[in-house]
């Protein structure tokens, strides 16, 4: 077993130990810290937008993106690698394509969203990913400076304090 896997196996056996009251604080900091995260990546993504399209971004419409875009990618990917390991086996090689594919979805979806080319579709999508991943550890370690048992908001393992 890797550590990533480890660590996550600890958090879910904590999340099963924890109490009605200990769960709620989590799960209330865990979608604060989400809502914050989700606002915060949208500024910048609106901001490239913004310089992108030549002033036609508006700010709901990088939140909306911002909010549809990792969703499109997890569907993308996880169904593409469920079904890729089906026809093909497990494979490193079959989680890279999924990862690439999703991508290029999320991507499409920016390149929807802002009515743009592919090229500033992908800018915008890669400070998004930037920004998402800084911020993303930041407020994770806010959270779990206040609530220790909280998961990471962010796909990044982080040591717990």
């Amino acid at each position: 077993m890797h550590g990533a896997q480890i660590q996550l196996l600890q958090q879910q056996e904590l999340l099963l130990q924890m109490s009605g009251t200990e769960l709620a604080a989590v799960a209330i900091a865990v979608i604060i810290g989400l809502l914050v995260l989700w606002i915060i990546v949208s500024i910048p993504v609106w901001i490239a937008a913004k310089i992108l399209t030549h002033g036609r971004a508006r700010f709901t419409r990088a939140m909306l993106v911002t909010a549809v875009g990792p969703i499109v990618y997890a569907i993308v990917f996880f169904i593409l690698a469920a079904v890729l390991s089906v026809a093909f086996g497990e494979s490193g090689w079959l989680v890279t394509i999924s990862f690439v594919i999703a991508f290029i979805a999320w991507v499409g979806v920016f390149k929807e969203g802002f009515e743009t080319g592919w090229l500033r579709a992908l800018g915008i999508a890669i400070l998004a990913t930037a920004v998402f991943a800084v911020i993303g550890v930041i407020i994770t370690l806010v959270i779990q400076a206040f609530v220790p048992q909280a998961p990471p908001i962010t796909p990044f393992p982080l040591q717990q304090a």
